[in-house]
């Protein structure tokens, strides 16, 4: 009897994992969506400055090379791209396209960098709707400029 109740436990398991399909959020993504349009717009120039003040901090402490250079490449490289935009973009903007990123599922488990990497790059692309932005980016690729 107890082999029985075993295997029907283990199968009532695994057909319950096999029906849970859905991704759970990260919790960036959990609190970015509990945020107001002016709460997101203050966490999100907060995460640039961050950004900025820590790489300015490894250049100051450790110089120029190593984890300072994989953190331009990897991380401050595109923040110092959206900072040179705000002057031309309002942060609102920026705002809407990290909306839109996370609006999809299959982005929920995905990092904020690739958030603003979105943003910033359909922010760039020409034409006024998301079609017409997204097949502009199918024939070039945006970069932030180099200074």
């Amino acid at each position: 009897m107890k082999k029985y109740l075993l295997i029907l436990s283990l199968i009532g398991i695994l057909i319950a994992q096999s029906q849970n399909n859905d991704l759970a959020l990260s919790p960036v993504v959990t609190y970015w969506k509990t945020l107001t349009i002016e709460e997101k717009e203050t966490f999100l120039f907060s995460y640039l400055v961050q950004v900025y003040e820590t790489h300015t901090e490894l250049k100051k402490d450790i110089g120029y090379g190593g984890i300072t250079e994989w953190y331009y490449d990897n991380r401050a490289e595109l923040i110092y791209g959206i900072f040179d935009h705000l002057n031309q973009v309002d942060i609102y903007q920026m705002v809407k396209w990290v909306d839109e990123f996370y609006a999809h599922g299959e982005y929920a488990n995905k990092p904020f960098y690739e958030a603003l990497q979105f943003a910033f790059r359909f922010q760039q692309a020409a034409g006024s709707t998301l079609l017409e932005k997204y097949e502009d980016l199918q024939f070039k690729k945006i970069k932030p400029k180099d200074n």
